[in-house]
């Protein structure tokens, strides 16, 4: 019997969407409805005959679920939806109630309410779609899988601030870490990679939101995301980590509300905000090579922050067997890897040039104390395999 297993990442304002054949881990359709509520919405669907786009009428997350379901109908991918086994749903924030995927009830529902203030902008959208689902195919099973379950396998010394204890008490204030569904997946792959059995990885998420993840034995021990996605790495338009008391500065001295703050440190920092220019790194790359400053400093920036986290997570882990770049920067970004791995190279991880530009799996060179790995990441199988493991138990 054939399992097929339906994948929905909702955001606050598009759904992506992909069925796998279980059997095989075969991607029969992929989809991504983009601009809900807006008169630029568009459908994208991928499939074996190929690709078709069309501007779309989407008015929320029900049509748009309602819009994807539609599809695997239209392009025979399937004749009832009784052909569904279960939907895994993307979900970010999980809080401390989740280290582990979970069939959908009204319990799990509760607790993704409740963590709206961690997660305004996702957690909202990611439980739209969960609605969605429920309300046109209830019979179906449906699994949460949560970007922030892969960390809480982070030590307590990892995850709390140097502030009162009583405000993890009372608030719950940790560092609880995302895109872990990637960190899980690109994790699993070096470690067959590597054919040993205890393995120290560092896994480099870069995309327009960045992260890492020190991994030992296949289980994450410190990550760069924090209560929210903004601490760490500088990002696309993120600022990453900063003093905590520049915020402060900004609202009590120099008249910023704290809205506009907020905006500030997540959508106008990072390469965007020091560059002037884009917080899109291939830009920023063609900007560099025709001489602006101010790229170039941005990208070093980029590289000299990422370069700083990876240190630091060697004496961690105690070692490093293998570094993992993954997501778009990390996969596509020859030049980007190229500037982190130069502050590497005396802790015994080296490029080869070569391999580096011209793209593949391993990159190092063969006497490199670490090898040096391109794993493309994928979140939606990840998330169809814990669902069928939660299905099939």
């Amino acid at each position: 019997m054939i399992m097929k297993i339906l994948v929905l990442n909702s955001g606050s304002s598009s759904l992506k969407y992909k069925l796998f054949d279980m059997n095989s881990e075969k991607e029969l359709i992929s989809g991504h409805v983009d601009g809900i509520g807006l008169d630029r919405c568009v459908i994208k669907i991928k499939y074996a005959k190929g690709v078709d786009e069309e501007k779309v009428l989407v008015k929320d997350h029900v049509d748009a679920v309602m819009l994807a379901l539609k599809s695997l109908k239209d392009k025979k991918i399937i004749r009832d939806y009784s052909e569904i086994n279960a939907i895994g749903h993307r979900v970010v924030h999980g809080g401390e109630n989740y280290s582990d995927p979970v069939i959908i009830d009204s319990k799990v529902i509760h607790t993704i309410k409740e963590l709206f203030d961690l997660a305004p902008l996702h957690n909202p959208p990611n439980l739209a779609g969960i609605l969605a689902c429920r309300k046109m195919l209830p019979k179906i099973s449906q699994v949460a899988v949560f970007d922030t379950a892969f960390h809480q396998s982070l030590p307590k010394e990892a995850y709390l601030y140097g502030l009162p204890y009583e405000l993890y008490e009372k608030f719950k204030i940790r560092k609880y870490g995302f895109h872990g569904t990637s960190h899980k997946y690109v994790a699993k792959q070096a470690i067959n990679l590597l054919g040993i059995k205890n393995s120290r990885i560092i896994t480099c998420h870069l995309g327009n939101g960045c992260s890492l993840a020190a991994v030992l034995n296949g289980k994450s021990i410190e990550t760069s995301m924090g209560l929210t996605p903004l601490e760490g790495l500088i990002m696309g338009t993120r600022a990453g980590s900063l003093d905590p008391a520049i915020p402060v500065f900004l609202i009590k001295d120099k008249g910023f509300k704290p809205d506009e703050v907020d905006k500030l440190m997540n959508k106008n920092s990072g390469l965007l905000g020091i560059s002037g220019l884009t917080s899109d790194l291939r830009d920023l790359h063609k900007a560099n090579l025709k001489g602006n400053k101010k790229a170039d400093l941005a990208l070093q920036m980029f590289a000299h922050r990422t370069a700083f986290y990876i240190g630091g997570y060697m004496a961690i882990l105690g070692g490093l067997d293998a570094l993992v770049f993954t997501a778009g920067i990390g996969e596509g970004a020859w030049h980007m890897r190229r500037r982190i791995c130069n502050y590497l190279e005396s802790l015994g991880i080296e490029l080869d040039l070569k391999l580096n530009r011209k793209g593949g799996v391993l990159i190092s060179k063969p006497d490199s104390k670490v090898k040096v790995y391109v794993i493309p990441t994928n979140e939606e199988l990840q998330i169809a395999r814990e669902t069928k493991e939660v299905v099939g138990k």
